[in-house]
């Protein structure tokens, strides 16, 4: 098995948007339309509605489908939660797991990350974990400290032999979402190889680093979009924002199928 990443990944995380069932039909199937004009061997295009309208869309498009969250139960009386089963009976083959918004405003911690991600390998989900420090930490130079510790802490006591060609990671730096800022291509290849240091130093060799792919997520545009993979050596972008706007989203999509 080749675990040295080729494909880029381009995500869409829609967080709480649009307002309407035909909005949301309308925006999919303008990315889906024009990505099936797109070679797929390069790119692998995921997008990530609100959970309400998953079951609008086709799951065996060019287009896969991911998840804003999971739950670490299967079953059972959890109020609101969606677990790995059913998510995947919906076709769902991603799970964002452990964004900053739900850090922020839900008090989700490393602890329970840590559950979601063995719960989205446990239900053949593909996780995908999100870490980044806040302006305050950055400020501090605590940046290294924090990626470091949240992904000890998201993958402690799981076997690397479940992450390969499972677990995605996203590099999203908290003061860079929505706030137009995004750090530089130098900086985000420096976070992008401390992450590759801190699995292989967790797991003890290369084979698991090598088979992560590295995204970057945070004010993601299309300007910015082809530099912050480039430059950086990272394997694609976590989009939030730009994934609203079906014609930019896809024009991102279009500069890594090339």
């Amino acid at each position: 098995m080749d675990l040295k990443q080729t494909k880029t990944y381009i995500i869409g995380n829609w967080k709480m948007n649009p307002a309407s069932e035909a909005d949301a039909e309308e925006m999919f199937d303008e990315v889906e339309d024009e990505v099936y004009k797109i070679d797929g061997e390069k790119v692998e295009v995921v997008i990530c509605p609100p959970f309400v309208f998953l079951s609008n869309f086709d799951s065996d498009g060019k287009v896969k489908l991911g998840a804003q969250d999971i739950f670490w139960e299967n079953s059972g009386a959890f109020t609101g939660e969606i677990s790995a089963d059913m998510l995947r009976r919906l076709g769902v083959r991603y799970a964002i797991i452990g964004h900053s918004e739900r850090r922020q405003y839900l008090g989700e911690t490393d602890e329970m990350v840590n559950l979601k991600i063995k719960a989205a390998l446990a239900g053949k989900v593909r996780p995908i974990l999100c870490i980044g420090e806040t302006l305050e930490e950055r400020q501090r130079g605590d940046t290294g400290e924090i990626i470091v510790n949240q992904v000890e802490k998201a993958l402690a006591e799981i076997p690397g032999k479940d992450l390969i060609g499972n677990l995605i990671v996203a590099y999203e730096p908290i003061w860079a979402i929505g706030s137009g800022a995004v750090p530089s291509p130098d900086e985000v290849m420096s976070i992008g190889l401390l992450i590759k240091k801190v699995l292989a130093k967790i797991y003890g060799n290369r084979d698991v680093a090598e088979s992560v792919p590295i995204l970057y997520g945070g004010s993601v545009n299309r300007d910015n979009s082809f530099d912050l993979v480039d430059k950086t050596g990272l394997r694609g972008l976590l989009i939030g924002g730009a994934s609203l706007k079906p014609r930019e989203f896809v024009e991102i999509v279009r500069r890594f199928a090339k």
